[in-house]
């Protein structure tokens, strides 16, 4: 007889459990437990069926793995929030019976905890790290644009700010920056960092206010995480650029709005790098022995062997273990004569970068006081090209308007007639070109200089198109105008034919006769709808053709043109049903997800070229009117 199995002992009902269970067998609050949850990327499950894993009730609740419930059982953050839990309940005493003394000791020795250890968990390499730090910051630069209230402190906002700041830095020294959107919600940027891609949005420069529906206290532990995350990265990519983390700061320059310029980036000495590394003490036999005399022993003894002498290796030149490591090419057994060759770092770093990273070095930019400073001083400088500013917009500029290096001016006001300028305004205004934002932007995109004349102030812009759109099919508001423009060309060209053929006579006048009676049939038989059916009959009226000998012909090529599609896609439809017949019930229902989302995008693209299409003739209209 096999073993009996209780109720709710195996299967689902041990594998899950609800959050109640889980707040109560941890003895925290669920608040606490919401910030361990997210602390510790633990999130609710769905099982497949949830009344077995509720043991027979249907009650609606959340569940989560008893693995990861055990799990955080043993975290140590847990055990620093019941301690902080007992210390409010001391503070609120000591407060009430008027001891002061025990109520400064208490607030001086507050229990607080660390999330280095999670972040080590959560990350074990750092490339998972930058792969990670998208929603970092985002939310970084999101709180760096909010007011100081109740419900944050002005602390965390300057310290947000300082994070923004640092990361703006360190894209602009590495030339990392790729992409750029400009949305209704802020502007997208994009930047590859360690061969990664990260995507980043930054909200633009208005008075955000906090919805009454927002649970801040969730948003404060995402970012209170997404903090420590953002030091370790920092650090390490300063360190490894060679820079000195974190960036010193003109208090200065700051108190004035000159937001990144404030902070000055400086190359890290090798002493420094020394003296940064921590020595670890042991005892050895009563004595205090520290990391930094164990390798000095290493040392003297790998010397002593070679006979070389005492040698400090701190201070040994570092490209001498690099020429060393150099790959040097040996020639194979099958082909003598020819070397090997495969790239090495060194090779790999000798390679020319991109052009588009220094896209703006031959030019020198002014601001004027309408657009926003310090997005584009982010986007100028992170494409090696000058930019200046008014004094209104902040300080710090490198130089004044009248610099005659300035080649162009971002301007986002309209075109107004100075009535009271110089010649030398004049003359200095001549020889810069007054561009628009949008200009710089798809410069980026493009990865080279576009023409300013589209741009120009006073213009209507071109569309700005998202970079990230990837797909094949998506509509392209661009090839719509070039087609447009074709299609123009055709119809004057066919205007000229038909003007030129006027003049003859004799058979001309017969085959003319003809030719609008057939293209009005055609039309009504490739006709979709009643508006493009009016349309071809109005054209037949035009032609001379009797309504019923139209409706007859049109309704007679509707027919074989419908019998043709309808056989067409029948043979599609069968060949695609005896696949669909093949397939499993899961991937048939993800193929016929795939074919739906396709017919509706073909849609969307149909309808946005519909639409372009009457604004264009619309457009034509107006003009030879």
């Amino acid at each position: 007889m096999g073993r009996l199995k209780q109720k709710g002992k195996a299967g689902a009902a041990k594998a899950y459990i609800t959050r109640s269970s889980a707040v109560k067998k941890l003895q925290c609050s669920l608040a606490d437990f919401r910030r361990l949850c997210i602390l510790k990327g633990i999130f609710p499950r769905e099982p497949r069926n949830r009344k077995r894993a509720n043991k027979g009730s249907s009650a609606p609740t959340s569940f989560y793995y008893a693995k990861d419930i055990a799990y955080l059982a043993h975290e140590p953050v847990l055990k620093k929030l019941r301690e902080h839990k007992t210390f409010a309940k001391k503070l609120s005493r000591a407060i009430g019976r008027g001891e002061w003394s025990s109520a400064k000791s208490l607030e001086e020795n507050k229990p607080v905890y660390r999330l280095d250890h999670i972040i080590k968990e959560r990350y074990p390499t750092f490339i998972d790290a930058v792969r990670d730090i998208d929603d970092a910051l985002c939310m970084i630069f999101l709180f760096a644009s909010l007011p100081a209230d109740g419900k944050i402190a002005t602390s965390l906002i300057e310290n947000c700010s300082r994070l923004a700041s640092e990361w703006q830095l360190y894209v602009m020294h590495t030339h990392a920056l790729r992409k750029i959107f400009l949305s209704i919600k802020g502007v997208y940027y994009q930047a590859e960092i360690m061969d990664q891609t990260v995507t980043w949005l930054v909200p633009y420069q208005f008075t955000q206010n906090i919805p009454a529906d927002v649970d801040v206290r969730v948003m404060l532990t995402f970012l209170e995480l997404y903090q420590t995350l953002l030091g370790f990265v920092f650090f390490k990519l300063y360190t490894d650029a060679g820079l000195v983390y974190p960036p010193p700061r003109d208090s200065e320059k700051d108190e004035t709005g000159a937001g990144v310029g404030a902070f000055r980036l400086q190359e890290a000495t090798s002493s420094q790098h020394i003296n940064g590394l921590k020595t670890k003490e042991v005892e050895v036999n009563g004595k205090r022995v520290s990391s930094k005399e164990v390798r000095q022993t290493i040392k003297s003894i790998s010397t002593g062997e070679s006979g070389d002498g005492d040698i400090d290796m701190l201070d040994a030149d570092p490209t001498a273990a690099e020429d060393d490591e150099e790959f040097v090419p040996q020639p194979s057994a099958a082909n003598p004569e020819e070397a090997a060759a495969l790239p090495t770092l060194k090779t790999l770093a000798a390679l020319p970068q991109s052009g588009s990273s220094k896209l703006f070095a031959p030019y020198t930019f002014w601001l004027s006081r309408e657009t926003s400073r310090p997005i584009f001083e982010f986007i100028v400088r992170s494409f090696g090209g000058r930019l200046g500013w008014p004094e209104s917009s902040g300080s710090g500029s490198p130089f004044d308007e009248t610099d005659e290096s300035i080649t162009h001016v971002i301007i986002d006001r309209p075109l107004v007639k100075r009535p009271n300028e110089t010649r030398a305004e004049r003359e200095r205004r001549a020889r810069r070109k007054c561009v628009q934002p949008q200009w710089v932007v798809d410069c980026i995109n493009a990865g080279r200089i576009l023409l300013e004349e589209p741009y120009m102030q006073g213009k209507i812009l071109p569309p700005h198109l998202s970079p990230f759109g990837d797909r094949a099919d998506a509509y392209d508001p661009t090839v719509g105008l070039q087609g447009q423009e074709h299609d123009m060309e055709d119809e004057e060209e066919e205007a000229e034919e038909v003007g030129a053929e006027d003049g003859d006579v004799g058979e001309g006048e017969e085959q003319q006769a003809v030719k609008p009676e057939q293209a009005a049939l055609k039309a009504a038989a490739e006709a979709e709808d009643e508006a493009a059916l009016r349309a071809a009959e109005l054209e037949a009226e035009a032609a001379g053709v009797d309504y019923g000998t139209f409706e007859k012909e049109a309704r007679k090529a509707q027919k074989k043109s419908k019998k043709a599609t309808a056989q067409e896609e029948g043979e599609g439809k069968g060949e695609g049903e005896m696949n669909k017949m093949m397939m499993s019930k899961r991937q048939r229902k993800l193929y016929e997800r795939m074919k739906h989302g396709e017919k509706k995008r073909a849609t969307e693209r149909e309808n946005l070229e519909e639409k372009r299409r009457a604004i264009e003739k619309e457009n034509r209209r107006r003009a030879k009117s």
